[in-house]
Parts: C-alpha cells; structure tokens; sequence
C-alpha cells in the first residue's frame, strides 16, 4: 500500500511539473478584440436587443472592477498563453463520457436549463425553455452561483472550455469567471494566479469556444465553474469542456492503468491535408496489388479529393464485381468519418496481408472506394483551431460558403433534365460537380455518407413533399433501406448501448436509432437522393458521433465502436440480385437495359458492359427486363437471407426491324430464311394496299354514276 501511495504522489508530481512546463510555453488568446465587441454592438443594436452598452455589466457595481480584474489577468496570462493547445484531454462533457449524475449547480431555471445541459457545443431543441434546452443557466443572478463537475478519481486539471447558450431566441452568456478544486465537495480552494486568486475572461458572443489555461494547475476530484459578470442583457449561462489528465488511485473503483481504446495498430490522430496524403501512400507502399489512389477533382482552393481504392484487381471494374462507396468529409467541420476511412484502408491492408479470410474475401468480391475529404477546404479551417475550440459550424461549409448537403440537384421537385439545365445558374461547388461526374463515371451499387454530430443512420429521402419541414417520406425502397440502416445503427457499440444518453434534443433510440431523413428535417438537394433517384447507387447517411469534432484521445474508442459497422455494411452490396444482360446472337453486354421489379416503382438500369446488380431483401421477385431495339424478357428470381446476389441472367432478341438494321449496317448478307419472310412480308403488304386502292376506285366510280344521274 506505501508503494502504491508513492506511486500517485510520484505520477502527481510529474503531471504537474510536465503541465505547467507545457503552459509556460504554450498560449492562448482568451480576449475578444476591441473591434469584435463592437462589431457585435452593431449587430445586437439593429437587431433591437440591446438598450444599453456592451460595457455595461450585471451586476453593475461590480462589473467594472471586475472586469477591468480579469482584463489585466487576461493580458498577463495573454503573455505567457498565447497560441496554447491543452496538453491534458477534455474529460468529455461533450463527448457524453461524463455522464448526467457527474454534473451538479448551485441553481437551475428550469429542468431543460438544469446542469446536465451544461455541455460544451450542446444544440438546443426548436423552442427555448422546453425539456432540451441549450445551455446549464442559474436560478439566481448572484456570483455564488456555480457548475460543478465531479471526475469521479483524482484529476490533474490544467484548463475549461466556455461557450454561450445555444439560442435563436436569447442572448446569454458569461464574460468572466472563477475556479475552485475540492476533493470532497465541502472544502474549496480557488485557482491562483501568483498571489490573488485568478479570474478569467469567458465569452462574447453565443458560439465561440474560449480556452482557459490554469496558471496553477491542481489535483482535485471535483471542479467549480463560479461566473463573475455576464452580458447585460441576458443571464447566467454557459456551456463548458473541462481539460485534465486523471491521476492513477490504487483505491478508487475508477482507477485502470490504461484507458481503453483499440488493440488494432492504426495511426490513430487527426490528419490534416499533406499528412493524410502521406497516410494514404503508405498504404499503397505495403498493398500495391489490392490498392490505388486516385483523384475525382479539386475544391475550390486546388486541393485534390482523393479516393483509395481497394480491389483484386485495382483499376479496373470486373464484369459482375459490385463498386461500393464511402464518403465522408461534405462537412468539413464533422472530422470522425475522415479518420474513420483512414483507419479503415490501413486496416483492411494490414488484415489482408495477414490472410484474415473476411478482409480477403471482401477485397476479391468487392470493388471498394474510400473518399475521405470531400471538403477539405472546410476540414483545414477546422484544423486550425483544432478540437474543441472549432465550435459547432467553423469549417462546416465549402470555401465558397456552400453546404454540400445540399447542394445536388434537387430531384425530388424537379425532373433531371430541367435541374440539369439549371446547374449553370445554380451555384454548385466544384467539389459537388467533381461528385457528381464520380457517380456517373462508376457504377456504384452501396454507399454510405459520414457525417457527425448526432448518433443516428438516416435514409431517403431526405426531402419531403411540399416543402414540409418533416414528414416520413419513404422511396419505393422504404424496407430495404430500413434493413440498410439498422445493420450499421445495431452493430455500432454506441448506438447499440440502451443506456446512452441522448446527444442534443432528439430520443431516436425510440426508432432503433434509424430515420428516414426527411422524418428528421427536411434537406433538398441531398447527395443520398441525388445518388437514389439519378443513378443505381443506394445511399444512407451516418451520423457517427455527439461529438463533431472528438479529441484525438478518442479515436482509437471509436474506431472500436464503428469497425464491425463499416465492415458489415460494406457486406451488404452483396445482398439480392445481379447478373448480365446479353445480346442473343452476339453474346455481347447491353448498356443502359432497364431492370424493373413487379411492385416497386424504382427502376435501374444495366453498365456499360451488361451487368447490373439490384438490391433486394429475401422474397422471390418477377424481373422484367427490357432495352431499345430489343424484345422484353421476364424471370423470377429467389432472393435468400444469406449476403450473396442470386444471378438472374438475361438474354434479349432484337425485334425484327432492328436485327435488320443491323445485319445491313455491318455489310452483311440477310439469311435466306429471312429474305424469304421479308418477301412475304412484302407481297402481303402489296395485296393489303392494293385492295384499299381497289376500293377506293370501286367508291369513287359509285359517286360518279350518282353524279351523272
């Protein structure tokens, strides 16, 4: 037990030391600029929200001293901050680690504004005041009011993180603050800046995430956020991250000597541009044989979007072999799909090579492509900041401000070739069009679209009817899609928890965690209705995580809890029924053949070479099958439960007038049997016209006895 002590206090002592070494040389700006407060004046005046200065505080007798307090602490601390990245990881208010019963408050003003809302980035419901409020705000306007956050096990706190209240309606927030550490909850101590306890400058705005650093850092269990001032007009509150680096204890049914995370060896950080580049060529260095990198387009600054393909046969598409399809990055901002794919090539590269037989069988039957920035203009602004101080929207958008999402044409209001008309006077970003060419360039089958955020698997369509804001719109393939997302929502370890808590306002664990996407909001001009209704290619969107923006801490647990996920996704272009349309007497592939199913309205048609693929659930099915210049063909086809397409192979016969052209047109000789029936065919077409004119003459000689009479 003495060795166990000497222990924790060694590992205290370190942490501390390598802390406050690391703030010493690192910084961070936590003032708002002369000009933005002003900016901000401007704006809150011609809205008619502000009666008085931005200078005034609440309360106003202390305000000034207050703040003119936390000012000079600010610029010293400016000096020695500026520039800093937390050295410890947020212990995860944001993420949903910390848990509801870890957070408490000295007041609440009402149960959607109670402590547990207090989480940094949390997304208020429609309406203020309602159960999913946007922020923890105090009963009383004092400055003993208090957000308190127990660790659970001894905590090196180095720094916290504050935002605004998440509103259309109101503005609130805390402009400066102080911290106090207990290690029961009954006695405080406050955080120190040398000799006067410190106090630091908060926010100016609803949105902007502000970091603290701690001159003097602490080992506690339990942290204190004690605002000071606010903006005038509004109230006490606040959304917050707290940063620390937990502490082993020996005696705490908390304590493990190693978080979990992932046994899997994978380069589990953020990537920005020129290091994901580099990433995907380490891969095609050790897979050369099943990998290929190569580029759909540009964005609007010149970076290229790079896809990795993984095939047996890369570079090619092989006849009856299903193109699959991972995106991931349309919003720059909502960073874990980009990872995600990043783990997922190298992973399917190491397993590969070690004869991991599910990889290798996947890899043979499977043409895969992995596009993991779509908009990576938007994920380098994001970067920049970094995690958590990226806030909720920065990066989200393409340079051009455009949201990609919906930025496709909006088939589901207007018909493809009006919309595509109007794509010139439609301001479509590069990185849409470079998509879009992708799509009609490649047959894709299965995709799925990465985004963050939330915890849900959306499907089409995503646009309703009328333009209503939500409503349940189901494609003609509601039940398979339905089947789509519940395959990745019920393997996916968060998604699969029934504890979990919900990450802003909406319980879609009461759905199984699937939607159909228009049930949730209404988005025109969505890639996954682009993607269903202009071409063969079935689409859903995953919403991946709380959290748009984890901390590279959490990477490797979320690799864990979305692995099986991708993999047993990618599994299911496999499902229903595929096979090649030929022509009968050349044995060659038709293009373009449609494949209609009897009792679904939504059609698809053959590649260039003949083959098609339809996805189905288990049932038989009437196939019919049809081209121009060609007979239609019907087959009922068996679809069973296990992945694997049932081939329905379809053979067409030319109508006669088409064989013909055809045979002439090659310079070939017509077959005797054919030139006797074309001759047949001819003399039945003299005898028929030469009665009609023999009636003709027979009437027109009555009328003209009738005449002469």
């Amino acid at each position: 037990m003495l060795m166990q002590r000497l222990h924790v206090c060694a590992a205290i002592i370190l942490c501390t030391a390598h802390a406050r070494l690391s703030f010493e040389n690192q910084t961070v700006d936590n003032n708002v600029t002369k000009s933005e407060s002003n900016d901000l004046k401007s704006v809150l005046n011609l809205m008619g929200n502000v009666t008085e200065s931005l200078d005034t505080a609440k309360p106003d007798e202390d305000h000034t001293q207050a703040q003119r307090n936390a000012s000079e602490d600010g610029e010293q601390m400016d000096k020695e901050t500026r520039g800093a990245k937390p050295d410890c990881p947020p212990l995860g208010l944001e993420s949903l680690k910390v848990s509801d019963d870890q957070l408490e408050s000295s007041s609440y003003l009402s149960v959607g504004l109670g402590p547990h809302r207090g989480r940094l980035n949390i997304q208020s419901g429609i309406e203020d005041d309602d159960e999913y409020d946007g922020a923890w705000c105090a009963g009383v306007e004092d400055q003993e009011q208090w957000l308190q956050l127990n660790a659970l096990r001894p905590t090196l706190f180095t720094g916290v993180i504050l935002q605004g209240r998440n509103s259309i309606w109101s503005l609130n927030w805390v402009r400066t603050y102080k911290v106090q550490f207990s290690n029961d909850s009954s006695v405080w101590q406050p955080c120190m800046n040398g000799s006067e306890e410190a106090v630091f400058v908060g926010n100016e705005d609803l949105e902007t995430p502000v970091l603290a650093l701690f001159p003097e850092t602490s080992v506690a269990q339990y942290i204190r956020i004690n605002p000071q001032t606010w903006f005038s007009n509004g109230t006490i509150c606040l959304r917050a991250e707290v940063l620390g680096c937990p502490v082993p204890d020996p005696d705490s049914q908390h304590f493990s000597e190693s978080e979990s995370g992932s046994l899997d060896d994978l380069d589990f950080r953020h990537h920005n541009y020129n290091e994901m580049r580099k990433l995907m060529k380490s891969v095609n260095d050790e897979c050369p044989n099943i990998t290929r990198i190569y580029t759909i387009g540009r964005s609007y600054t010149g970076l290229k979007l790079y896809v990795m393909e993984i095939s047996d046969n890369p570079g090619k598409h092989e006849l009856g072999e299903p193109e699959f399809r991972y995106v991931a990055g349309m919003h720059g901002n909502e960073v874990l799909g980009r990872e995600l794919l990043l783990n997922l090539m190298q992973y399917i590269c190491h397993e590969y090579n070690r004869g991991n037989q599910r990889v290798v069988q996947l890899v043979k039957d499977t043409r895969i492509h992995l596009l993991p920035s779509m908009n990576p203009d938007g994920y380098e602004t994001a970067y920049e900041k970094g995690s958590e101080l990226s806030g909720w929207a920065l990066g989200r958008y393409s340079f051009e401000g455009i949201d990609m999402n919906h930025n496709f044409p909006d088939l589901n209001n207007i018909m493809w070739d009006a919309q595509e008309l109007a794509l010139d006077k439609k301001r479509v970003a590069p990185e849409t069009r470079a998509v879009i060419s992708w799509m009609q360039d490649i047959p894709f089958v299965l995709s799925a679209n990465l985004h963050g955020g939330e915890l849900v698997v959306t499907y089409p369509f995503d646009c309703t009817r009328d333009w209503i804001p939500r409503q349940d719109t189901p494609t003609a393939d509601n039940d398979f899609f339905r089947w789509l997302a519940t395959v990745y929502a019920s393997t996916n370890l968060v998604m699969a928890n029934p504890e979990r808590r919900i990450c802003h306002s909406e319980d879609f664990q009461q759905h199984n965690n699937i939607i159909n996407g228009a049930d949730w909001h209404t988005v025109p001009g969505s890639m996954n209705d682009f993607s269903y209704l202009h071409t063969n290619c079935f689409e859903i969107t995953v919403e991946l995580s709380c959290d748009k923006f984890p901390h590279v801490s959490e990477l490797p647990i979320e690799w864990e809890n979305n692995k099986e996920s991708l993999l047993l996704y990618m599994e299911q272009v496999h499902r229903g029924i595929k096979g090649i349309i030929r022509d009968k007497d050349t044995r060659a592939g038709i293009a373009n053949a449609v494949i209609k199913v009897d009792g679904l309205g939504h059609d698809i048609r053959s590649a260039v070479d003949g083959d098609y693929w339809r996805l189905l659930n288990p049932g038989e099915y009437k196939i019919t099958v049809w081209a121009e210049g060609y007979f239609p063909r019907i087959r009922h086809c068996s679809v069973g439960s296990e992945p694997h397409a049932t081939i329905c192979d379809f053979t067409l016969t030319k109508t006669s007038q088409d064989r013909l052209k055809q045979i002439l047109a090659s310079g070939g000789k017509i077959p005797r049997d054919n030139q006797v029936r074309i001759r047949a065919m001819r003399m039945r077409k003299l005898r028929a016209s030469t009665k009609i004119l023999n009636r003709r003459r027979e009437q027109q000689q009555r009328l003209n006895k009738v005449k002469q009479k």
